[in-house]
């Protein structure tokens, strides 16, 4: 039996993410000296989504310490947003995501050196995304 699908975004994505992380030695390794929370927003694109939609992730030393959906009045060290279009891309791995940022897919706000110093964390971020089975919101 397969599991259930869990929709991209939503509390049920992201706890699914959380534990999958958290189980992950390969990300535990790669942000062993990571330190710093994120929120990934979807940016709005008049179609499949109205308004920004948010979530976030406390990551600690390899570890994700919370992970939730966010509300515009939640604040991080760094924030990574693009287009539905693009996150969609990003858990299928069509997007890497350091050259999505370069490319201009998506944006980082936040300390671009730090992020440069752990780009296999961030590679093992979205490897990791990429287990969860997702069902995207426009499917």
């Amino acid at each position: 039996m397969t599991e259930d699908k869990k929709v991209f975004p939503s509390p049920e994505w992201i706890e699914k993410y959380v534990e999958l992380l958290n189980s992950n030695p390969a990300y535990k390794e790669a942000a062993k000296t990571w330190e710093g929370d994120f929120i990934f927003q979807i940016d709005p694109d008049g179609v499949i989504v109205k308004e920004p939609i948010r979530f976030y992730l406390d990551l600690w030393h390899g570890d994700c310490r919370e992970g939730r959906m966010a509300t515009e009045d939640d604040d991080a060290e760094f924030l990574y947003q693009g287009t539905y279009e693009n996150w969609k891309k990003l858990l299928n791995g069509e997007i890497d995501p350091i050259r999505g940022i370069m490319s201009r897919k998506f944006k980082l706000k936040g300390s671009m050196s730090k992020v440069m110093r752990a780009t296999k964390a961030a590679s093992e971020l979205v490897a990791t995304a990429a287990r969860v089975p997702t069902k995207f919101i426009d499917e």
